[in-house]
């Protein structure tokens, strides 16, 4: 996604064009399931894998340990870049 924006100060214009790169990571399984018997205990499930292609149905369940992606730990990590010309 490209953003553009005109920022105005002391009567000179500049332009700053910058974008957002999103990367999401699902990281280990916190899905408790002992939690019907008052426990914790985990399953060591270490990273999602999706167990088909994406935009099935199973690509929201692990592969590795038969859970939703939402029991995934999730990881976001967010770059913002940023270009700067200065007026002529």
């Amino acid at each position: 996604m490209k953003k553009r924006q005109v920022v105005l100060k002391s009567g000179r214009i500049s332009t700053t064009s910058s974008s957002r790169i999103r990367n999401v990571r699902y990281g280990e399984c916190q899905k408790n399931h002992a939690a019907d018997i008052g426990g914790y205990a985990v399953d060591g499930c270490r990273e999602f894998m999706a167990s088909s292609a994406e935009g099935t149905n199973g690509a929201l369940t692990c592969a590795a340990c038969g859970c939703h992606r939402n029991f995934h730990r999730r990881e976001v990590e967010t770059e913002v870049v940023c270009e700067y010309s200065p007026p002529n």
